[in-house]
């Protein structure tokens, strides 16, 4: 997938300044609500509306949402659950101000999937897990995904936005072509005859998902990195949709919007559920969380009926940015602004965003992991690359060897020998 179209984007110290110079906008009101269909019992929900960051000595909340879809077993599922969110916000510098840290969310995404990953697999367990995880900061939503989970926004004026990344190779033709550039096959499963039957799947291991945490028994190019958007909403808020395979199977993202609309969350949620068990019956665990983001002391408002013959469904998986309407502009507060987006599998191209990386990173700290390591000892995550022969000794991020050998494995390369370097002081962070 290509870099984002970062020339239509919206910057986030923009919106930021526009809210401080209107009227002071409170934190909005999250109402929450679960509902599961259980079939295998590898599907794992995580739900806190009360998180806490500590931004230049003030401390502040926000919300995190999490859906795991296992496979061969519920190992990666639960321990995703338990280990994401905090390896997502150890890979958060100390000290920023509420504008740093949502900036520096997208790249905290990337390094804490593939932590989570990188310590499930020492765990030698060969389950696998999607995962789509959401924070929400205010009107700020972000999410990363890896797996065929997906989270839509229906905002307040009733347009409906994919928020997520579908990496089913039946569907994602970028992450065939990725995974065959990078030597690995995809293909069906062949039948005694010569017939072929099912999904695409990479071999070995025959997983449909070009994305996951865990699933070390399918070869690496399988990758943790995940999709990240990042959008904000409207002052009048919006809803999530977080479900699973076993809702999408079944319903289209408009069809889950307008059974749930104008229904509490709890309910919502239920009513999803119960619609995709009518469409398709229960073969898969069927799971949906639903999140209502409102303004402060708001009942939950009914969305706007949409008219007929207008569409109003925008695909942000494939559009790099969120087109205003003729009747709008893009400096209106009633839109659904995109700050971010990039779902490219390349590790290095997503731990080296556009961002200061003296206020990211630790210099003697591995980008993924977060282990120290003595100057000297970290790898550039630009070795081997074409720009690697004009590296300085400081330039970065970094990372230790067992997680640079991950990154080359992951882009199908295979990691050299750091002893072997003649020149090791382009590639490794500054230091005798």
């Amino acid at each position: 997938m290509s870099p984002p179209e970062r020339g239509r984007m919206v910057p986030l110290a923009v919106l930021l300044k526009r809210e401080l110079s209107n009227e002071k906008i409170e934190d909005p009101e999250i109402l929450t609500g679960v509902a599961v269909q259980t079939k295998k019992g590898e599907d794992f929900t995580f739900v806190n509306i009360d998180c806490q960051r500590w931004a230049r000595n003030a401390v502040g909340t926000f919300s995190a949402f999490g859906l795991f879809d296992g496979h061969n077993g519920s190992a990666a599922a639960v321990y995703a659950k338990d280990n994401l969110l905090d390896n997502v916000l150890n890979a958060v510098p100390q000290n920023l101000s509420r504008e740093e840290w949502l900036a520096a969310l997208p790249r905290a995404m990337v390094a804490g999937f593939v932590k989570t990953d990188i310590d499930f697999q020492e765990k030698a367990q060969k389950s696998g897990t999607t995962a789509t995880f959401v924070i929400v900061d205010g009107m700020v939503v972000t999410v990363g995904s890896v797996g065929d989970s997906s989270c839509i926004l229906e905002s307040a004026e009733g347009a409906v936005y994919s928020l997520s990344g579908d990496h089913r190779l039946e569907d994602n033709v970028e992450e065939v072509e990725r995974i065959m550039a990078s030597g690995g096959e995809v293909g069906r499963l062949n039948m005694v005859g010569g017939a072929e039957i099912g999904p695409l799947r990479c071999w070995p291991g025959g997983l449909c998902l070009s994305r996951s945490i865990g699933d070390m028994d399918v070869g690496e190019f399988i990758v943790p990195v995940p999709h990240v958007k990042q959008v904000k909403l409207s002052n009048a808020g919006g809803r999530l949709i977080i479900g699973s395979d076993g809702v999408w199977d079944a319903l289209s993202f408009e069809a889950a919007t307008a059974c749930s609309s104008g229904l509490p969350a709890d309910i919502a949620a239920a009513q999803i559920v119960k619609e995709a068990v009518q469409a398709k019956g229960v073969h898969d665990d069927i799971t949906c969380i639903v999140v209502d983001i409102l303004p402060p002391e708001k009942l939950p408002p009914v969305p706007a009926p949409k008219k007929q013959g207008k569409g109003v469904f925008k695909s942000m998986f494939r559009r790099k940015s969120c087109e205003p309407s003729s009747t709008h502009t893009a400096t209106e507060p009633d839109l659904v602004e995109e700050l971010f987006e990039d779902g490219s599998a390349a590790l290095a191209d997503r731990l080296d965003m556009e961002y200061p990386i003296c206020n990211m990173f630790k210099l003697f700290m591995c980008a993924v992991c977060q282990v120290e390591f003595k100057p000297g000892e970290g790898t550039s995550v630009h070795a081997g690359s074409s720009q690697a022969g004009r590296l300085r000794p400081w330039d970065g991020p970094f990372l230790c060897h067992p997680c640079y050998v991950k990154k080359e494995a992951m882009e199908g390369r295979k990691a050299p020998n750091p002893s072997l370097n003649p020149n090791p002081n382009q590639n490794s962070a500054a230091g005798e």
